[in-house]
C-alpha cells in the first residue's frame, strides 16, 4: 500500500503567479489565406486572451509575468512543434488540454482533474479543467465555441491558458496561507523564525487536508508530528533553505522597484506567497524519493523484466510486512494497474500505472492530484525534440530509441517482435508511425515496461482516489491470504505470453488529417465505443485504412477530421 494510503492526504504545491496576455502572431505562418483570415485570428487570440487576463486581474509586476510567461514557452514549445496544426497553423482544443496536461505532469507532478488522460472527450465531454469550468464557465464557453473549435488556438493562446490555470490554482488555496501567516502575525512582519513557523504549517495543513483535528494535533506537537510525517525533518529543511535562497536572490537581484531585504527586517504576506511559490517548484521532485522506494520494491520482484508483478507476489509481500502494495483487486482494476491478458501468469500489476495511479499520488485536492514522476515524460520528450514533427518513420524511431536507456542506464533492448510491432503501427498509418497514438505509447510501454504505463482506451481507467473509491479501496485480510497463498507454476508459454495485453486499436489525441492522408480502397470496418470510432489494426490493414478515425457519409466514405480523441 502506498504512503498516500497511510497518511490521509500529502501535498505541498502551489505554482507560481504569472500571465502575460499578449496577442501574438505566432500561428499565423500556414498556407494561403486572405489577409482578412490572418486579422480574424489576430483578432480572436487577443479577445481571448484579453478575457484570461481580466478574469485574472493584475498579476504581479510586468516584469515578473514577463519572464513567466516567456519561461511557459519554452517549456510548451517543444511538444507544440510536435503537434500536427490545422490550417491556420494551430492546435485543436484536444491538443490544447494535452499541452496544458503535458506540462503540469512535467513541471511538477501535477494532474489537473478534467485534464487526465483517462478522461475521454467527446461531444458531450469537452474535458475542461475543473477548476476552470466552476471559476470561469463563460471563459470555457469562449474557448469552445464554434469559432474556437474551427480556427483552433496559437502558441501563445497556449501560454496564456497555462498562465490562467497556474494562477487559478494558485488563488484556490491562497486563504490557507493567509490562515496560516496571520496566526503567527496580523500587523508586524515576520522574522526568519517566524516565516519558517508559518511555511511549515501551511505544509501540515495541506499534507492533512481536511482533517483539523489532527492537523491541530501535529502542530501542537512538534515530537509527533516528526514521527507522523515521514522526511518531516527533510521538509523543514527544505523550507529553511528556501528562505536562505531567497534572501540571497533578493539582496543580489532586487525586483524593479524593491529594495534588498535585509534579515532583521522582516517578511511580510508577499514574501511568504513568494517563498511558497518556489518550495512548491521543487516539492514533487524532493517526495520522488518515495516513489522510488515502491518503484524499486516492485522491480525486485519483477524478476522477468515486463514491468508487472504477480498479483500473488503483490499480495505476498504486504502480509510479508510490507506496508504497502494493499489496494483491493477491484481498486486496482479501476485505476487500471491491473493486466489479467495471461492465463500463465495470472493476474499481474503493473508497476508504471500502479507508480502513476491515484492511490500513490501525495494529495488528493478537489482541483488536482500531485503524483510521481512519469518517467515517460522524459523519454516522449526526447523522441519529440529528435523528431520535431507529429509523425516520424519507424525507422529513426527505431535509431533513436534503440540508444536510449531507461532509468537505471539500461539500453532499450528492441528486439524482433518490437521491431516488428512497430512496423505494424507504422502500416496502419500509411508508413508513418503518429507520436501521440495509444498504439505508440503502447509500444513505448513495452520497450521500456517499467517506465512507461500501459495506455488502456479511453474511458477504461479512471483516475479515482481511495477515498472516492470508498472503504473497498483497500484488500481485506481474506483477500490479501486468498491471492498472497497463490503459487503459479512457472511455464515455457510465459515467455511467448509477455506482450499478451497488446491491444490492435488506435486512438489518437486529436486531427492528424494533414498528416496521414493517403487513398485507400475496399470496405471499412470499425465499432463505436463510447461515442467514437475504434478501429484494430486488423481491420484497417483489410481495408487498407492508414488512420483511426471516425466515419461519415452513408457510404461509408472515411473522414480524418472525425478521428475518435480521447
Amino acid at each position: 500500500m502506498s504512503l498516500a494510503l497511510t497518511i490521509r492526504s500529502m501535498l505541498f504545491l502551489v505554482l507560481p503567479l504569472v500571465f502575460s496576455p499578449t496577442a501574438s502572431g505566432e500561428g499565423f505562418l500556414g498556407g494561403p489565406r486572405s489577409k482578412r483570415q490572418v486579422v480574424d485570428l489576430k483578432t480572436r487570440s487577443a479577445d481571448l486572451q484579453e478575457a484570461m487576463g481580466a478574469m485574472l486581474g493584475c498579476g504581479g509586476d510586468a516584469e515578473s509575468n514577463r519572464v513567466a510567461s516567456s519561461a511557459i514557452r519554452s517549456k510548451l514549445r517543444p511538444v507544440w512543434l510536435a503537434l500536427p496544426k490545422n490550417k491556420y497553423d494551430r492546435i485543436d482544443w484536444p491538443w490544447l488540454r494535452y499541452m496544458a496536461n503535458r506540462y503540469f505532469m512535467q513541471q511538477s507532478s501535477f494532474l489537473l482533474r478534467g485534464l487526465e488522460p483517462t478522461r475521454q472527450v467527446n461531444a458531450s465531454h469537452q474535458g475542461a479543467a475543473e477548476i476552470l469550468s466552476q471559476q470561469a464557465p463563460a471563459l470555457v464557453d469562449m474557448m469552445l465555441d464554434g469559432k474556437s473549435d474551427e480556427h483552433g488556438f496559437s502558441l501563445e493562446d497556449a501560454v496564456a491558458f497555462v498562465a490562467t490555470l497556474e494562477q487559478l490554482l494558485l488563488s484556490s488555496e491562497h486563504s490557507l496561507l493567509e490562515q496560516a501567516y496571520r496566526r503567527r502575525s496580523v500587523h508586524q512582519p515576520l522574522s526568519s523564525d517566524g516565516l519558517k513557523q508559518t511555511l511549515e504549517s501551511y505544509m501540515v495543513h495541506w499534507m492533512m487536508g481536511d482533517d483539523q483535528f489532527a492537523t491541530t494535533m501535529l502542530l501542537n506537537n512538534r515530537t509527533l508530528l516528526e514521527e507522523s510525517l515521514p522526511h518531516w525533518q527533510e521538509i523543514s529543511d527544505m523550507v529553511e533553505g528556501t528562505i536562505k535562497s531567497m534572501d540571497f536572490q533578493r539582496a543580489r537581484a532586487p525586483k524593479t522597484g524593491q529594495t534588498p531585504l535585509p534579515r532583521t527586517s522582516g517578511y511580510t504576506f508577499e514574501d511568504a506567497h513568494e517563498a511558497v511559490g518556489q518550495i512548491g517548484k521543487s516539492f514533487s521532485s524532493f517526495w520522488e524519493t518515495e516513489c522510488q522506494e515502491i518503484k524499486t520494491s516492485l522491480s525486485f520482484m519483477d524478476k522477468a523484466g515486463t514491468g508487472r508483478v504477480r498479483l500473488a507476489d503483490f499480495y505476498g509481500a504486504n502480509m510479508n510486512g510490507e506496508w504497502r502494495f494493499g489496494e483491493s483487486e477491484a481498486y486496482l482494476r479501476e485505476l487500471g494497474a491491473l493486466d489479467e491478458s495471461s492465463p500463465w501468469r495470472g493476474k499481474q500489476v503493473i508497476i508504471p500505472n500502479y507508480l502513476q495511479a491515484a492511490s500513490n499520488c501525495i494529495v488528493s485536492r478537489p482541483h488536482y492530484l500531485v503524483c510521481c514522476v512519469n518517467e515517460c515524460e522524459g523519454i516522449l520528450s526526447e523522441v519529440e525534440s529528435f523528431v520535431g514533427a507529429p509523425v516520424a518513420s519507424p525507422e529513426d524511431i527505431l535509431q533513436l530509441v534503440g540508444n536510449m536507456s531507461n532509468f537505471e542506464d539500461v539500453r532499450a533492448n528492441i528486439d524482433r517482435e518490437l521491431r516488428q510491432q512497430l512496423m505494424r503501427v507504422a502500416d496502419t498509418h500509411g508508413g508513418k508511425v503518429p507520436l501521440h497514438g495509444r498504439l505508440f505509447a503502447q509500444w513505448l510501454h513495452y520497450v521500456f515496461p517499467r517506465e512507461c504505463p500501459f495506455p488502456h482506451k479511453a474511458g477504461a481507467a479512471a483516475t479515482t482516489t481511495p477515498s472516492e473509491f470508498g472503504d473497498e479501496y483497500y484488500a481485506s485480510k481474506d483477500e490479501l491470504s486468498k491471492h498472497g497463498a497463490q503459487t503459479i507454476q512457472a511455464s515455457e508459454a510465459e515467455d511467448l505470453e509477455w506482450m499478451s495485453q497488446w491491444s490492435e486499436e488506435e486512438e489518437l489525441v486529436g486531427d492528424y488529417a494533414s498528416q496521414l492522408r493517403a487513398p485507400w480502397e475496399g470496405r471499412r470496418h470499425g465499432f463505436i465505443v463510447g461515442g467514437g470510432l475504434l478501429l484494430t489494426t486488423a481491420a484497417l490493414v483489410a481495408a487498407g485504412v492508414k488512420s483511426n478515425a471516425g466515419l461519415s457519409g452513408s457510404s461509408g466514405s472515411f473522414d480524418y477530421r472525425k478521428s475518435h480523441f480521447v
